[in-house]
């Protein structure tokens, strides 16, 4: 790099703008991929993430809330146990910052209704009450995210998302 010229960035830049569209592509063949995983929940991964958003977008969620909700576990294709934080740097520059917080720290909100079953604190959501966020997360976590997990819940299909998710990964808000 410390001998490239102007014009080699300019292809450089130029080639991977008119690449953009793969990033939306591969997070939809990640968000298909999540159908092979289970973990013993009631239903795998994918129509997991495919409830999460259906609850989200019939409460009127926006379209950044949307599509987070749809991504926020696919970093359980690569680590479940730090599967937040991945999934929220997929979607950092896409995304504002209240959005990336609420899927970096879902799981923290999530453990109400677990933790103390693994000798963990249930009330970890405490200690983010005073971020801005905080309602967002809670929402999220309350009224969405832990409710998808229903076998007879009829969600809206993974093709019904894909004009969202494409338009949404077309271009980056921030690097």
């Amino acid at each position: 790099m410390d001998v490239s010229t102007l014009a080699q960035w300019d292809v450089i830049v130029d080639e991977t703008m008119a690449a953009q569209p793969r990033v939306a592509q591969q997070l939809l063949s990640m968000i298909r991929g999540l159908g092979a995983i289970t973990d013993g929940f009631s239903v795998d991964q994918m129509t997991h993430a495919l409830q999460t958003a259906t609850r989200a977008e019939r409460d009127g969620a926006d379209e950044e809330v949307v599509v987070a909700s749809l991504l926020h576990d696919v970093g359980k294709l690569i680590s479940v146990a730090n599967h937040p934080g991945i999934a929220a740097e997929i979607l950092r520059p896409y995304v504002r910052h209240e959005v990336y917080c609420m899927v970096k720290y879902h799981q923290d909100f999530q453990g109400r209704w677990y933790y103390e079953h693994l000798g963990m604190d249930p009330n970890l959501r405490e200690r983010h009450v005073d971020e801005p966020w905080y309602s967002l997360a809670e929402r999220f976590a309350d009224v969405w995210d832990q409710k998808a997990f229903d076998p007879a819940y009829e969600s809206e299909s993974l093709e019904h998302f894909e004009p969202l998710v494409t338009r949404m990964f077309a271009r980056a808000k921030s690097i």
